[in-house]
């Protein structure tokens, strides 16, 4: 046991979650600078990110009961999160960039049921103790938009849940874990 390798995960203090066209560079590390394709996407809920990896599997039985073949027969990823900034790059990525255009006199969404093209994401987490996590995902896709709420309590927010999609090498994410100093996070 090491409670040094215990950590949270709280934002990089230049932004936590980016989004660039399927079509930018891939980054393949935890800390060099991102490709200028990247855009930051603002704010994001208390809540973070969260990520989750769902399996269903097909158990064999053998005459006896006893288990002897256990094969994945599913794996789906989702990164899932609320967008808590009502800016003109997070209404592109909530509604689509060819939804959102900006005018003289402000901003126009249009909401409609037209699918979002793939892009890729970075989340950038720093995990204390001098480290920093980037978490790659090549190909992600909006599998769902939750409600939009509208309140006197509460920021306005766009949860999004995205699904990881396989790459040209079967992986749905890469993560770069690496040291850091005490001054920031790797786009810092």
């Amino acid at each position: 046991m090491n409670s040094k390798n215990v950590h949270s995960g709280r934002p990089n203090v230049g932004g936590a979650i980016f989004t660039a066209p399927a079509t930018a560079e891939l980054p393949t590390d935890a800390v060099s600078p991102l490709a200028d394709t990247f855009v930051e996407l603002g704010y994001a809920s208390e809540e973070g990110i969260t990520n989750a990896i769902e399996t269903e599997s097909n158990a064999v039985n053998a005459w006896g009961g006893d288990e002897v073949l256990n094969e994945i027969t599913s794996r789906n990823e989702t990164f899932s999160f609320k967008l808590i900034e009502t800016s003109v790059a997070t209404l592109r990525e909530v509604f689509g960039a060819e939804n959102v255009s900006e005018r003289a006199d402000g901003t126009v969404v249009l909401h409609n049921a037209r699918g979002l093209a793939e892009r890729i994401h970075v989340y950038e987490i720093l995990m204390g103790a001098g480290q920093v996590k980037r978490i790659v995902v090549p190909r992600v896709k909006t599998a769902e938009l939750g409600e939009i709420v509208y309140n006197g309590a509460d920021p306005v927010g766009y949860e999004l849940t995205l699904a990881a999609l396989p790459d040209a090498k079967g992986n749905t994410a890469y993560e770069y874990i690496a040291r850091i100093d005490d001054a920031g996070g790797s786009n810092a």
